[in-house]
């Protein structure tokens, strides 16, 4: 306990009740996730295609899978999911969790450039390095999360290896190889803008481009300062030189497990992830278009991102009582129940065949199939389960 007595934590709010008030056992369990988020333990994982940087975070559940993170290009773990891991609703879900982030190789803070000439492994290849972690944590099954490059790396491994993948949540997929158009655009991009150009296209919309966010300027910052940009332009090259998925909906390829596929409204990668809805199970699948939220939705929308991450852990049947909510009228209650990840990603009451019941807390609507939407939209977000469906409505 000495290293926890000497942590320092700066809250506008007390972590603790006051006697008397809600459950303050149920505040130092999540004051523990948070502390654990905080300090993790990082591991250096040797595999076929070089050494790897794991940081874990909490201590292994009884049958509980673990969440492991996989970045994109141009961040670490720390850039990439630091907001959301760190988001306090966040920390009712993770402390259920081992939660595990990998650094693509040379993608670590601190991790000295890579020799002249050196190969950097393909995005297949850093897919194969996932079970030599799993061995090395001693667990047999994950639910991942993925940023872009992240995202399709995570998706080579689920499917490859099906039985230890429960889930996915995939941020910015794109599972087409590019053409030769687009390579031609790439290598003509790449004459006339730097290396740290190109990524901020990648991770940025135009919009947040033109407006120079804090958050722009920030990672511009972190690129034009990485004494590790030889390696981020490694794998920002294995990137652009993947393979197709091929994902086919009703074929032999495609993903086993509950998917949730996430992007931002007008984000760069917009039509790639609405295409690779339209290839995947659409009772396997939700669809989540964030508004105002630009190319890193994880970074700028981390509340929306987690309530739509609860509902899709519930889906599986983890933590099943994560959502309790009060309906305005006649103090019921509304408890989620097992019921399908379609249900817990649209829970709606009516009374009188016709009339919405508000709920005290709303939470994002989802048009069923062949439904059209009815009520108010929430939380500037649309969830859909019905692949294909792109649209996404908000103020």
């Amino acid at each position: 306990m000495t290293e926890l007595q000497e942590v320092q934590i700066t809250e506008e709010k007390p972590l603790l009740k006051a006697p008397g008030g809600p459950d303050p056992g149920k505040d130092v369990e999540l004051l523990t996730a948070k502390l654990l988020q905080e300090h993790g333990q990082k591991h250096q994982v040797e595999t076929p295609y070089g050494i790897v940087t794991i940081t874990i975070h909490g201590t292994p559940k009884p049958k509980r899978p673990a969440i492991l993170t996989y970045h994109d290009v141009g961040q670490n773990h720390h850039s990439c999911f630091d907001t959301l891991f760190h988001f306090e609703d966040m920390q009712e879900i993770i402390k259920n969790f081992v939660v595990i982030h990998v650094d693509a190789p040379g993608m670590e803070e601190g991790a000295p450039a890579f020799p002249l000439g050196y190969q950097y492994p393909s995005l297949d290849q850093l897919a194969d390095m996932i079970p030599c972690i799993l061995q090395y944590v001693n667990f047999t099954s994950i639910i991942g999360i993925g940023v872009g490059a992240g995202a399709y790396v995570l998706a080579r491994y689920s499917l490859t290896h099906a039985d230890t993948v429960e889930g996915l949540v995939l941020i910015n997929i794109d599972p087409n190889a590019k053409g030769w158009m687009d390579w031609a655009a790439h290598k003509l991009t790449g004459l006339t803008s730097s290396i740290s150009e190109m990524i901020m296209g990648h991770l940025f919309s135009t919009e947040e481009l033109s407006k120079n966010t804090e958050m722009v300027q920030q990672q511009r910052e972190i690129l034009s300062h990485a004494t590790n940009l030889p390696n981020i332009q490694l794998y920002w090259s294995s990137y652009n030189s993947r393979r197709d998925l091929s994902l086919e909906r009703g074929g032999d390829i495609t993903f086993k497990c509950p998917v949730m596929l996430v992007v931002g409204d007008q984000a760069p990668h917009e039509d790639a992830v609405v295409e690779c809805n339209s290839k995947l199970d659409p009772t396997q699948t939700s669809f989540l278009k964030m508004a105002d939220s630009g190319g890193q939705p994880q970074l700028t929308q981390p509340g929306k991102l987690t309530e739509a991450f609860k509902y899709f852990v519930q889906g599986m049947g983890y933590i099943p009582h994560v959502l309790d909510k009060k309906l305005s009228q006649g103090g019921l209650i509304l408890h989620d129940a097992p019921v399908s990840l379609t249900h817990r990603l649209s829970v709606q009451c009516r009374l009188g065949g016709r009339e919405q019941v508000p709920l005290a807390h709303p939470v994002p609507e989802q048009r069923g199939r062949g439904t059209p939407a009815s009520g108010p939209h929430h939380g500037g977000v649309l969830l859909s389960s019905r692949a294909g469906d792109e649209t996404a409505s908000h103020h």
